[in-house]
């Protein structure tokens, strides 16, 4: 089933501001709470749907990338930033605790934040970027520590911290109001350790070297991101991981120039071919073909061969391919490859030559009107 636009989801504009978006997604997240309608499936499921709306849009990258490709920016591991709806990011699931929560006192426990997302950059020729590629790539993490199976403890005993009563925060008196803010003994996990694990000193992480096998889409392009999830650092404390962000950058290429889904490449004549006409044969992603020059063809002049470009991750067909004609002027010339050239300029004297060369005429009246303009 298709989803529905999330600035519909949640009833607002397409360039509705922040303020517009929060108080929107409170007014559909308290008519849908799962509190409110016990049992109802239909109102669950539009809970979780303004929920996702919500944490795209609320996040600036993650709405420049949705109002740019859609929902696409999220399927298939694509997207930018940070993670895509309903992976990692901020907790947004008890809208009452998390709204009121931090002003009056009350609210859910704060639960241990996840891992640190890991960025990769990896480099790819124009063909693997077209046609997608399976690579390996190998980066340093931390990982959850084997001997205390990321609890940090030694003995495997964890136990309730006694500053916050494993609640994870703790209360603060500011003027008239009470404000909330994680305990500065168990950094909001709520938990202490007596018997710290001697690997990781009660980190529960260390530090390693992990080794991925990443399946590149076919037609992506530079600046595109690929997303793992799970496969960022270990979160403290047996928290959820992060994920692992592959950004693409592309080569430059030795014949194509890529612009979007299209390619731009120049093919080389000789000064007869432009002149009398010729067939060329030049290539493509999929192999060559043959092109038709037309006599008398000017250097510039570019030949669009469609369906010839790249069919990116977001695109239903390929782009075309723009092949711009240069005339090359021929080097190490014989005595007699210079001797048929000398006679053939000679066939350019008296009036008549004008009409072979008509750029050449009228960038030649021009200059000869300016000098008279600037003469007189």
């Amino acid at each position: 089933m298709n989803k529905r636009d999330y600035y519909e989801v949640l009833g607002v504009a397409r360039n509705a501001s922040d303020d517009e978006l929060k108080k929107a997604y409170r007014r559909s997240a308290m008519k849908h709470h799962p509190d409110r309608n016990p049992g109802d499936k239909a109102a669950e499921a539009a809970f979780k749907e303004c929920k996702e709306a919500y944490e795209v849009l609320s996040d600036g990258g993650k709405r420049r990338m949705y109002d740019q490709h859609g929902h696409a920016a999220f399927e298939h591991g694509m997207g930018g930033g940070n993670a895509g709806p309903g992976f990692g990011g901020a907790d947004m699931g008890d809208i009452f605790g998390d709204i009121f929560g931090n002003i009056f006192g009350g609210g859910r426990q704060q639960r241990p934040r996840r891992g640190a997302d890991v960025g990769y950059m990896m480099e790819l020729d124009l063909e693997e970027a077209v046609a997608g590629i399976d690579k390996q790539i190998h980066i340093p993490t931390l990982a959850n520590c084997e001997p205390c199976k990321g609890s940090g403890s030694a003995d495997g005993k964890v136990d309730t911290c006694t500053t916050c009563k494993g609640r994870g925060q703790v209360h603060m008196q500011r003027g008239p109001f009470t404000m909330q803010a994680p305990c500065p003994h168990c950094e909001g996990s709520g938990k202490s350790i007596a018997n710290p694990c001697k690997s990781c000193n009660g980190n529960g992480r260390v530090e390693e070297e992990k080794t991925l096998s990443v399946k590149i889409p076919a037609g992506v392009d530079n600046g595109d991101r690929i997303r793992l999830a799970g496969e960022g650092e270990a979160g403290p404390a047996g928290a959820p991981p992060g994920d692992l962000y592959v950004e693409v950058r592309v080569r430059e290429h030795a014949i194509f120039q890529r612009d979007g889904d299209d390619l731009h490449c120049e093919v080389p004549i000789r000064i007869s071919q432009a002149a009398l006409g010729d067939s060329v044969r030049v290539p493509t992603l999929g192999g060559e073909v043959e092109l038709r020059i037309p006599a008398e063809t000017q250097t510039g002049k570019v030949f669009r061969l469609r369906d010839r470009g790249v069919k990116s991750v977001r695109s239903r067909a390929p782009g075309d391919l723009y092949c711009k004609v240069v005339v090359e002027t021929p080097v190490n010339l014989t005595a007699e490859q210079r001797s048929l050239l000398e006679q053939f300029e000679s066939t350019f004297g008296g009036e008549g030559a004008r009409r072979h060369s008509p750029k050449a005429s009228t960038f030649l009246d021009g200059v000869k009107g300016f000098w008279d303009r600037m003469v007189s």
